[in-house]
């Protein structure tokens, strides 16, 4: 664990892990359990530019883009009884880090290179995955990536196996016991 939960940043779930870890699946269906707004920083990304995710990565770069996700991590960590799915390079950043670390209850969704691979396939909308060997690409961004979810986490899912709703209802689960531990201390 990371950090202590914050009586202030109960109301804000933030998921973190890997891209096919399934954070916007399960993001879904837990804002849904618990009754909270889901967003996603791809998606918002997206509907304030008016250009997808490769479309961005095309004329800015990855550079542009991890600003433009900056922006809207630093905005969207502020909003109350949300549970916000952060794209799989979000946590490069240490302003990123620090927002989701200090704003709120931070979920790391893990899954294997080899579960990432399956679940990605072959999509054009995942840039930095247009290499003829995917797995290795997805083995190097894990190995950098991995000490960093690590660090921030407050709960570790393993997402290789189970279905999305058995997934956000363990979360609920971990999140109201950790939540109510919180209350009795308070």
């Amino acid at each position: 664990m990371a950090a202590d939960i914050d009586s202030n940043n109960i109301g804000r779930l933030f998921l973190i892990g890997p891209m096919g870890a399934g954070k916007t699946a399960i993001g879904r269906e837990l804002a849904r359990l618990l009754g909270r707004e889901f967003l996603d920083t791809d998606q918002e990304i997206e509907r304030r530019t008016g250009a997808d995710i490769p479309l961005i990565f095309e004329k800015e770069g990855e550079v542009g883009f991890r600003r433009r996700e900056r922006q809207v991590i630093e905005e969207l960590t502020q909003r109350q009884h949300i549970v916000l799915a952060t794209g799989g390079g979000a946590v490069l950043d240490a302003a990123n880090r620090a927002c989701l670390q200090t704003r709120g209850f931070v979920i790391y969704l893990k899954a294997s290179v080899n579960a990432q691979a399956d679940r990605t396939g072959h999509n054009p909308r995942r840039p930095l995955l247009t290499t003829p060997d995917r797995e290795a690409r997805l083995q190097e961004l894990f190995a950098v990536r991995e000490p960093l979810y690590q660090n921030i986490a407050q709960l570790t899912v393993i997402t290789d196996r189970g279905r999305v709703k058995q997934l956000a209802q363990h979360i609920q689960q971990e999140f109201e016991k950790a939540a109510g531990m919180l209350s009795s201390i308070c």
